[in-house]
């Protein structure tokens, strides 16, 4: 038994560092190596200083930008360390509310956009912290930023078309525009 227990503790100590310090730090050195914008966060730098991440959404609410996806993350919305969805039924009284009164800000902010309402501007993702809008989003939006920051409509459209990535391989997902890229796109446009 002596015997029995000697050997399951070296196996132990041997697979533990073999599975719980070896294999990570090579995967780690090698996803680094081949991928390292992808390892490192897939962070987004503008004036030497990280702004953000491809993968994680920002909360925008100013006019004179484009607005993402909502976020059901609490206590503060695209928080990472809180992903999750609102786990709201589509009978649920309470996700009806939430859709209607989103519906109800965005025609505040451009009463004389009549169009209809892309979902993915009033609902929320799986995991609340979506960095992309659909195509039909950001268009959407076209006329209350070029107002609100006294642009041309047809240029603030020409670059929301400019920022739409297509699916990836042009095979898997859907076409999309990321928020935080675009908004830095725009911060570039001149009145």
């Amino acid at each position: 038994m002596l015997r029995s227990l000697r050997t399951a503790s070296i196996l132990f100590v041997l697979l533990s560092v073999l599975t719980g310090i070896a294999y990570p730090l090579l995967i780690t050195g090698i996803a680094q190596g081949l991928f390292p914008q992808q390892a490192g966060g897939s962070l987004i730098t503008s004036s030497g200083g990280t702004i953000g991440s491809e993968l994680i959404g920002q909360p925008f609410d100013d006019p004179r930008y484009f607005w993402g996806r909502p976020s059901a993350t609490g206590p503060s919305p695209y928080n990472a360390m809180a992903g999750s969805g609102s786990n709201l039924a589509t009978t649920n009284p309470a996700l009806a509310d939430a859709v209607r009164e989103r519906i109800t800000h965005l025609r505040a902010a451009d009463p004389t956009n009549t169009t209809a309402i892309p979902i993915d501007l009033v609902t929320t993702s799986a995991s609340g912290l979506d960095p992309h809008i659909s195509p039909a989003a950001a268009l959407f939006q076209v006329r209350r930023v070029a107002q609100a920051r006294g642009l041309d409509e047809a240029a603030v459209r020409k670059l929301v078309e400019q920022q739409i990535i297509g699916p990836t391989w042009g095979l898997f997902g859907a076409a999309r525009v990321s928020v935080l890229r675009l908004n830095l796109a725009l911060d570039t446009m001149k009145p």
